[in-house]
């Protein structure tokens, strides 16, 4: 389905607003984050092959999204495509029951004490579209950790390409951008300023049927 070039301007808008803009530098630890998205995996071997962190945990249970796809769990599916990378199996940890991303950063972190390791600093990976939300989320959970973004360098246009699917991939971009309205108030992701034109291109593509994504504005567990 093509879109129409006023639609994809705001979808834009909302794209590189959830870019973080963090440069990769050495953490304590990376972790993927489970989703449909192998590319997670990918990055996050990429990183720790270049030095960036010694141990990567893999979060996420499945989802309806995934339960075909990845039948053993998003995070078994992660770390057997990190091992086809060169991540060596002891270098990885795998939390397998997160279903959400706060339970991503909640069941990770219980993990890596319950291993006793020490952590000052994360690589937090994810979809590039998700980079901000998962951020957020991370920082409220775990207030005394550095995080440091990450995501494949794509564009937006790759990654529609990637999904094969422009509506659907709008369509996330209008409910990532949602629960970073609303899940701070609930007490999900800690608040961050939406300028206000990001804010009008949500807006825009929420009234022309953009929703399939959203959750209903009241609260989530998350």
């Amino acid at each position: 389905m093509t879109l129409s070039d006023a639609v994809m301007k705001d979808a834009q808008l909302l794209w590189d607003y959830q870019l973080m803009g963090h440069s990769p530098r050495p953490c304590s630890v990376a972790i993927g984050l489970g989703s449909h998205d192998l590319g997670v995996a990918d990055v996050t071997a990429g990183l720790y092959r270049q030095g960036m962190a010694p141990l990567v945990v893999f979060t996420g249970a499945t989802s309806r999204t995934t339960a075909e796809r990845m039948p053993r769990g998003e995070a078994e599916h992660y770390r057997e495509r990190a091992i086809e990378l060169g991540v060596p199996s002891d270098a990885i940890l795998v939390e397998p029951q997160a279903r959400n991303t706060g339970e991503n950063i909640r069941f990770s972190r219980a993990l890596l004490e319950e291993q006793g390791v020490q952590v000052s600093s994360v690589l937090l990976v994810s979809k590039p579209y998700e980079e901000r939300r998962a951020y957020a989320t991370a920082r409220k959970l775990w207030p005394d950790v550095e995080f440091v973004s990450a995501s494949a360098p794509m564009t937006l246009a790759d990654y529609v390409d990637s999904i094969d699917d422009a509506r659907l991939v709008v369509d996330m971009l209008v409910g990532a951008l949602q629960r970073l309205l609303i899940y701070p108030a609930q007490g999900f992701m800690i608040s961050q300023e939406v300028p206000q034109d990001v804010r009008e291109a949500y807006e825009r593509l929420r009234a022309q049927g953009f929703t399939s994504r959203l959750v209903p504005d009241a609260p989530q567990a998350e």
